[in-house]
């Protein structure tokens, strides 16, 4: 049984990545990861804002009070001139290079060109095996189109390419106006792979206290339904590799996707709520469900079932809608004719 597969130029030893999550701050659950099946990791995400905070408080440190002697103002230079780096995050993957020897791939978590493209290299020479960009953006700009936030996408892929040699990888949120014109354009743009989709976080109201709070929801089987349909939609069209994100709880999830047309399939919710052995449980699922098919291989089942090669390309599109609804309606009347008949 051969369960293994290809991502940014890597030959893994099977398609079950864990995503970034808090689970990759700590180097033994790295390392538990490895043990329970894990082909790669991707760190937890290095954070724009983060990067921005420490240079503001070097800044306040170096500055504070020498106002009061304006003699002394000139003995600091100016915060441009220092490196100042993620040398925790840095470290971090240094570690776990010399821990494991899966892959890691690191992630950058930003929103804009300038704000942390420039620790991509740094990161590569840590020993991270691939980059993963998290551009998480939401825009509320009135005046700000769609033409120019695409476009941001767009320039942050093409300077990070520019500052590094290792793989690089895009993890999209689905909320573009054309998803498919979107991902030819990344792709043209030299995304080795593209991560679909991003899982935005959403703010709740707290009614007791009457604030805005952080409300993070793990994923739950159902969220898989919209990376399918793109992974789908998109295998055989584009150069780029395509990961599954998002949803995968189960072997079958992982399967499915795999059928799609993704190259790998990547979890955390389901090891967060269930814990790092769950890898090797979803690899004995894949591995025994491919067994009973009579599967020989991940690439032979790899896009058997996307829009390219399904028997109703249709299946993926709009043309599905009235059949779905149909469907809906006839089995909602049998369940409440049912009910009502035997009281």
């Amino acid at each position: 049984m051969d369960i293994t597969t290809s991502y940014l130029g890597m030959r893994l030893r099977s398609p079950l990545v864990p995503s970034a999550s808090p689970l990759s701050e700590d180097i033994d659950n790295i390392q538990r990861m490895e043990d329970a099946g894990a082909a790669a990791v991707v760190m937890h995400s290095l954070f724009e804002e983060q990067l921005r905070l420490e240079r503001y408080e070097l800044h306040h440190h170096l500055t504070h009070g020498t106002e009061s002697f304006p003699e002394a103002i000139t003995y600091f230079p100016e915060p441009i001139n220092f490196r100042v780096g993620p040398e925790t995050y840095l470290e971090h993957i240094h570690k776990a290079k010399q821990k494991v020897n899966i892959p890691i791939i690191a992630s950058l978590n930003g929103s804009s060109v300038g704000g942390w493209t420039n620790y991509a290299q740094q990161l590569q020479q840590a020993g991270a095996d691939a980059l993963e960009l998290n551009i998480y953006y939401v825009p509320t700009d009135m005046e700000l189109t769609s033409q120019e936030i695409e476009q941001t996408y767009i320039d942050i892929l093409l300077a990070v390419k520019a500052a590094v040699t290792i793989p690089v990888a895009v993890k999209l949120s689905p909320y573009f106006t054309n998803m498919a014109n979107m991902a030819k354009r990344l792709d043209d743009a030299g995304a080795n792979a593209l991560v679909l989709f991003n899982r935005f976080y959403q703010p709740d109201i707290n009614l007791n206290l009457l604030e805005v709070e952080p409300n993070v929801l793990l994923s739950t089987p159902q969220s898989m339904r919209l990376p399918l349909r793109w992974i789908a939609i998109l295998y055989g069209r584009i150069h780029a590799e395509l990961a599954a994100n998002s949803g995968i709880h189960k072997g079958e999830d992982a399967i499915k996707m795999l059928m799609a047309g993704a190259n790998i399939t990547m979890f955390a919710s389901v090891l967060l709520r269930h814990g790092i052995n769950q890898i090797r449980v979803i690899e004995q699922e894949l591995i025994h469900w491919m067994e009973k098919h009579e599967y020989e291989s991940v690439t032979q089942m790899q896009g058997s079932m996307s829009q390219k090669h399904c028997p109703d390309p249709s299946a993926f599109e709009r043309a599905q809608y009235m059949r779905s609804l149909s469907t809906y309606k006839s089995e909602w009347k049998a369940a409440h004719d049912s009910s009502y008949y035997f009281g």
